[in-house]
Parts: structure tokens; sequence; C-alpha cells
């Protein structure tokens, strides 16, 4: 479900006119975080590290109001429930784009993880059904750590979809570190909201308020 942001009363509302009319409206960075903690987790417990961490990340996307914003035409609507449009890779190195449904129930959740990669993996192409707004585009490139990543965009269709990319982890001074890409779309949020992003996933990386 979504309902309508008065936008007359928005504290952003100037904010919301200006960065809308962009030709490229979304800005991006990119941060080393530490999943140490969740790693060793992840192989005690024999869980799919990348499906840990995919969901720590939707439960810090659905923890801040404004990643929740979509917009359409000249209206704001905001989600009661971002779920996961992540890249799963086939045998054949083409991938398919999913719709993982978000459970705050990690169990729930990496049921739903699974059976939505098993039929992306079964099938061909991209497998994009339809559009949907109440989702964040997830993508993972494990074999490569970065420092920064763009992204590929059609300027002529209505996207406001935060945009989340997951590098290589690697060994540093002892510590399993990740980089982790995060765009926005710059109308509906700033730096500042990005921030608490970073700082709850990082939170929950690290087994706080899980």
């Amino acid at each position: 479900m979504k309902t309508e942001l008065d936008i007359s009363t928005w504290n952003r509302k100037e904010h919301f006119q200006f960065f809308s009319k962009f030709e490229e409206p979304f800005f991006g960075i990119t941060v080393d975080l530490d999943c140490s903690i969740a790693y060793e987790k992840c192989k005690n417990e024999n869980i799919s590290f990348f499906l840990y961490y995919l969901y720590l990340s939707c439960k810090a996307v659905n923890s801040i109001e404004a990643f929740k914003y979509r917009i359409e035409g000249e209206r704001v609507y905001i989600h009661d429930r971002i779920n996961a449009s992540a890249t799963i890779s086939r045998d054949d190195n083409t991938f398919g784009f999913s719709n993982i449904i978000y459970n705050e129930d990690l169990n729930i959740f990496l049921e739903n993880a699974e059976q939505e990669i098993a039929r992306i993996r079964s099938g061909s192409g991209l497998m994009l059904e339809e559009i949907r707004s109440n989702e964040v585009h997830y993508s993972a490139l494990p074999w490569m750590k970065f420092t920064s990543l763009s992204h590929s965009r059609s300027f002529s269709s209505e996207d406001s979809c935060p945009k989340i990319s997951f590098g290589k982890l690697s060994l540093e001074n002892g510590k399993r570190i990740m980089p982790v890409s995060i765009h926005v779309h710059h109308a509906l949020m700033d730096g500042y909201h990005v921030g608490l992003f970073v700082n709850k996933f990082q939170q929950l990386l690290n087994g706080l308020g899980e």
C-alpha cells in the first residue's frame, strides 16, 4: 500500500521542485562497510552471506521513511514496504531481475529469496514482467572491489527507486570490508538521509538492533 505525501507542507518542497527538473537527479556515494560480524554469523549458522546482507540492507531501507518515497508524475507517494529487486546471475553468465518480498522475519525473507532465485535461474532473459516502484534496485559485483560506480539509466522513463550495489568482500587489517554504492533521487532525499541508511546498515551488520 501507499499514501500520498502532502508536498505543500513538506519541508523539502523547494528541494523537490528544484531537483525534480534535473535531467539527472540521482546522486551517489560509495562507502566501505565492516562485515566481519555478519560474515562470521553466516559462516557459523550456514546462512548465505549474500542473502543475509541483502536482508539487512532491506531492513535498513525500511527503517528510513525517505527511502520509501517514490515519484509518480508530479506527486510523491510513501510505500508501506520496500522490497528487493536484485540481479540474479545464471550459469550462462546472464542475469534476471528478481522480486524478493521483504519480511522482517529473517527466515521468511530467506524462504522468499530462495524461491525467487530458483525462479530466475530456471528462466532466461531479464524476466522483467512489470515495472514496480516499491523496491530498491540491487546488484552485486562480488568479483571486484570498487571505489565508485555508475548506472545505466533511461532519462525518458519515470524512475525514482534507489540503487544499491555491493562489491567484493576483502580482508583488510583483520576485518572483512565490502564496498557499497548507494544512488538515490535528490528530489526525494539528501546526503543526510543516505548517511542514516549507511549508519543503520552498519549497525545491523554489527549485530545491533537486528
